[in-house]
């Protein structure tokens, strides 16, 4: 089954105890206006098909007689209580206001767009030279340490070849001298007679 505007106007709903909801005053002044808007936009449908069927039929004088007898039969199907407003006369200068409207907001909104778009951009260009300062502030660092670390070990690498060259001087020295002792000792042990060795 269709929906008419009688329905919208006649549609009951339960109320709730006990809980938040809509005002029901409020919900019947806007189904009113729906239906006002509704009956606007029936009247002018029945007007453009007979004007449609007057046009294709070749006859034009009877198109303006049947449109004006179907407006009339849909006002006679409203109820009391939201009585139907006249179809617009001025349709052209509506359609031609509602054109400029949605202009004007497409233009708002492309403006608004773009200027977003500006700020996303600085933002994003802030915080690219942000990153990059830190990081560069970061890299800078860490080569500095780098190279605290690089003198510290060529420090401690010199350090040990010192030691090396001491530590090898002072064992040839030590290993001279036992031999020294020996040479000395094995010389002395041959000018000795062997009963004085006790053997």
């Amino acid at each position: 089954m269709a929906l008419t505007p009688d329905d919208v106007v006649t549609k009951q709903f339960q109320h709730v105890r006990f809980k938040d909801g809509f005002d029901p005053d409020e919900v019947d002044d806007f189904l009113d206006e729906i239906v006002i808007e509704w009956r606007k936009a029936l009247e002018e449908n029945v007007e453009l098909k007979a004007k449609l069927a007057a046009y294709e039929s070749g006859d034009a004088p009877a198109a303006p007689a049947a449109a004006a007898e179907a407006p009339a039969a849909v006002v006679e199907e409203a109820p009391a209580q939201a009585p139907a407003e006249p179809a617009p006369s001025g349709s052209a200068t509506a359609t031609a206001g509602i054109i400029e409207l949605a202009q004007r907001l497409h233009d708002e909104h492309v403006a608004e767009g773009e200027a977003k778009r500006a700020q996303l951009i600085a933002e994003a260009e802030g915080e690219v030279n942000r990153i990059r300062t830190e990081a560069e502030a970061k890299q800078r660092e860490e080569s500095a340490r780098l190279e605290r670390e690089r003198n510290a070990l060529e420090a401690r690498i010199t350090e040990l070849r010192n030691f090396e060259r001491d530590y090898r001087s002072q064992l040839r020295g030590y290993i001279e001298g036992q031999l020294r002792d020996l040479d000395e000792k094995s010389a002395s042990t041959d000018s000795t007679p062997v009963s004085a060795i006790g053997l």
